[in-house]
């Protein structure tokens, strides 16, 4: 969180002073260069978006008893962690704007604590978020691979002690990569787990969408009426793994790709331009918890109706 304008944000620690530690000239592009400057109404704007979204998301799973069952528990922590996304987005948004106002006058060493704690749940959320989106791809694909014994694989127990790991295995890494946030080593491994979660999504969806078109592809035989189903389905499974992939790589992968070529060219003029637009790609991964209640939950009928009761009774 800065002092001084809205420069150093979110992970900020990631862009201006890894960077500065890696060598990178951040001063070095040509005219060519495109900096889109993000208004922190922006972030302030997304941030409260996602914030009643995910939080309507948890409201509905917590009061429908029928939504207690293993994916919905992974629905749920995807939304707590995006929450914390939208909360420390606005958290940070606000001092910052208290700041620049001089409506909020305090020690650039208190500032730096608090930007340091906000640092920490920022890359806590990220790494949560991507885990529970593996782990939501997995219990999909043993629910349609496994499905005779789903119940007995993904069993209550089970799914309580991978949702504490990965909130402890989150909170720990997170610290420690804001702490070592100077090594290469730090940035290395959090592009290496991104691209783990990448290539498991791919995999897992790639192959159920293969299980359930060859599913397909049987009825219609069955059914003699082979083309029409057959291509039907095509289009719209085809259609569905483009965006689940699709927005997953496109809110991610600049944000992943910065941090990589951090590493890898510090020094070009193309990669420097590329650092200039840091809060594009943060602005990215915000969209992305907007966009997660979307695709996970609000598609569900029973969440949505317990939504519906929800907002009814607030009325």
């Amino acid at each position: 969180m800065p002092t001084q304008g809205s420069q150093k944000r979110l992970l900020g620690s990631f862009n201006s002073t890894a960077t500065s530690h890696l060598g990178l000239a951040t001063n070095q592009t040509g005219p060519w260069c495109l900096h889109v400057s993000i208004p922190d109404g922006l972030f302030l704007s997304l941030g409260l978006v996602s914030m009643v979204e995910n939080v309507l998301v948890v409201i509905a799973i917590t009061k429908n008893r029928n939504l207690h069952s293993p994916m919905y528990y992974f629905i749920c922590c995807l939304a707590l962690s995006d929450l914390m996304v939208s909360v420390s987005t606005v958290l940070e948004t606000t001092v910052i704007l208290l700041l620049e106002a001089g409506i909020l006058v305090a020690r650039e060493a208190l500032v730096q604590q608090l930007d340091n704690v906000i640092d920490v749940l920022i890359c806590a959320s990220m790494v949560s978020s991507l885990s529970f989106l593996g782990v939501i791809a997995i219990d999909r694909y043993i629910s349609i691979f496994y499905a005779l014994r789903y119940h007995s694989i993904v069993t209550l127990p089970r799914v309580r002690w991978a949702v504490v790991g990965i909130w402890m295995v989150s909170t720990v890494s997170s610290t420690l990569f804001i702490t070592y946030y100077k090594h290469t080593a730090v940035l290395l491994c959090l592009v290496t787990f991104f691209l783990a979660m990448l290539a498991l999504m791919v995999i897992l969806y790639t192959h159920m969408f293969t299980r359930a078109y060859q599913h397909a592809q049987g009825i219609a035989q069955l059914h003699k009426r082979q083309w029409p189903i057959r291509q039907g389905f095509c289009l719209k499974g085809a259609a569905t793994l483009t965006i689940l992939l699709g927005i997953f790589f496109l809110c991610w992968g600049p944000f992943f790709l910065h941090l990589l070529l951090i590493v890898l060219c510090p020094q070009h003029p193309t990669c420097s331009c590329i650092f200039k637009n840091f809060n594009l790609f943060l602005i990215l991964i915000i969209l992305s918890s907007i966009v997660d209640p979307l695709i996970y939950a609000f598609r569900s009928q029973e969440l949505r109706m317990t939504l519906k009761e929800v907002l009814l009774c607030s009325w």
